[in-house]
């Protein structure tokens, strides 16, 4: 392990590289003398540190946080990030909204301390321009490699005490929009713009205009699957697996699963099976439970209230296993799938993955191992104890939301979620079953109807910053104007601030019943 202090500008000291001469190269910036020093030392992590937080650097947690090669840690101790608040505006992920005081996926580094291996350095040789600016170097190379399976994070445990002062917030507008045009679509830029003007009054020009002149960086031409990974970090030790499925009138696609997983090579020891049915006077719809010899236990629910967000949750509390698969009623499961996703969870040390659920004619869109922005509630992996005090909050219940809201409370428990292209389950989507009354939706017969639904609202309000649901109303104010009746824009503008208002409102009273 390297360590490199620097002052903002330029490296000033060197620690565990006494060959490498930092007279001949001190002058170089920062990210340049990294590239350096990765190609002299391919083997080494090196790691960057702000030479005030020297005294406070966790030296002996470094080497326990890089558990393999593909990882990127950096932490910013102080209350501002290098690109404000505003770049909230055009992006919608959860990477936006960074909780400092746990390990946090993020593409937003910091110079102040972090780390990195030579070979992810050496990987991407000449894809990143080595800045000056060795903040606006960091964030480029984590929004770039992310997708590419670059695993980014805010880790608070890079130093040892954080400190009480705070550094002044430096907003700078025209790297804003710089990094905007360098790293989304040029169509942002423009709505970037837009949304300065329509809600901090501001029209900042010049910034829109000087950033049109640098080129995008999105290519696909970064690629790091030579980058082997192989985790030393063990989250396995029983290795033995509760299964939940919620299913509502769909007992012959229920059947097929059950025969799936009697079939695979690495058997499941418990199926937690949550069956529901409205009418009070029906019974189980499931004999073949009890009627067939199953190679695992079946714990077997037959309930009166619909509901996937309910089901899942009564499930949660019967878990006694060491790791927990959340399915579908209506998938088809290779019969080495199970084996292959505890590979893969051994391989990245990671306690959350979702899989790759696609339908019938469906192509592949993403084939590397990446994190994954959302969590798919019923085709995904996790460790029991990372869920232990997470629950599908019952506000989110009949509408949407509720697998997002899921992963973000995972996110916020230092836990991440990590998207795998294999192996693959088939969705087949199958029609809906059973007896079920469509549910009334408390403000369904308002006058004024919320836009959007109050459960996506919900979402925004408890885990979106201020500038991204306003970005996100900017968006929607234009998508929905082709799909509803009022073509007088004045009108529609009037319309739609009551229906935003509307929407708040009510996601404001799910978020109490939650």
């Amino acid at each position: 392990m390297i360590i490199i202090y620097h002052n903002e500008t330029k490296v000033v000291a060197l620690r565990n590289a006494d060959s490498f001469e930092i007279e001949k190269n001190g002058h170089l910036p920062i990210a340049k003398f990294m590239a350096l020093l990765a190609n002299d030392f391919p083997d080494e992590i090196l790691v960057w540190c702000h030479l005030s937080l020297k005294e406070q650097l966790n030296i002996s947690e470094i080497e326990k946080l890089f558990h393999h090669k593909k990882l990127l840690f950096s932490y910013n101790p102080f209350c501002n990030s290098y690109l404000d608040t505003n770049v909230g505006y055009i992006d919608e992920s959860p990477f936006v909204r960074v909780n400092s005081t746990v390990t946090f996926p993020t593409w937003q580094m910091s110079s102040w301390v972090g780390g990195i291996h030579s070979a992810v350095f050496l990987a991407l040789k000449n894809e990143i321009p080595c800045e000056k600016n060795f903040d606006y170097f960091l964030c480029s190379l984590a929004k770039l490699s992310m997708p590419k399976g670059l695993l980014c994070y805010s880790e608070p445990n890079l130093l040892k005490e954080h400190p009480a002062t705070v550094n002044p917030a430096k907003k700078n507008t025209f790297i804003l929009f710089r990094f905007v045009k360098q790293h989304y679509k040029t169509r942002w830029v423009f709505l970037l713009l837009l949304n300065f003007l329509l809600y901090e009054r501001k029209f900042p020009v010049f910034p829109m205009i000087i950033s049109l002149f640098y080129k995008n960086r999105n290519t696909n031409t970064i690629n790091l699957d030579g980058i082997i990974v192989q985790s030393s970090r063990a989250v396995i030790a029983l290795g033995t697996i509760d299964v939940i499925i919620p299913t509502i009138g769909r007992s012959n696609y229920l059947y097929d699963v059950l025969k799936d997983l009697t079939k695979q090579t690495y058997l499941p020891n418990c199926i937690i099976i949550v069956e529901q049915n409205q009418d009070k006077n029906s019974f189980s719809e499931l004999d073949y439970i009890h009627t067939e010899v199953w190679p695992f236990e079946i714990k077997h629910f037959f309930i009166h209230q619909s509901g996937a967000c309910n089901a899942r949750n009564l499930a949660l509390q019967h878990l006694i296993n060491e790791w927990v698969f959340f399915a579908d009623d209506d998938v088809r499961i290779p019969s080495d799938f199970i084996q292959k996703v505890i590979s893969e969870i051994n391989k990245f040390g990671t306690e959350v993955v979702s899989i790759n659920c696609l339908q019938e004619g469906q192509k592949i869109i993403y084939n590397s191992v990446f994190q994954w922005g959302s969590f798919g509630s019923g085709c995904s992996f996790a460790k029991s104890s990372s869920i232990k005090n997470i629950r599908f909050l019952m506000g989110y219940e009949f509408g949407y939301g509720e697998d997002g809201d899921f992963g973000m409370q995972l996110r916020n428990t230092g836990a991440d979620v990590l998207y795998l292209p294999a192996p693959e389950i088939l969705h087949l989507k199958a029609p809906v079953g059973g007896f079920r009354t469509k549910p009334v939706l408390q403000w369904q017969n308002d006058a004024i109807q919320p836009k959007p639904s109050p459960t996506i609202m919900l979402y925004k309000i408890l885990h979106t910053t201020v500038e991204q649901r306003l970005g996100y109303k900017t968006i929607l104010f234009f998508k929905y104007y082709q799909h509803q009746k009022i073509k007088n824009p004045f009108h529609y503008y009037d319309q739609f601030q009551k229906q935003w208002k509307q929407s708040i409102l009510w996601a404001n009273k799910l978020k109490k019943e939650a």
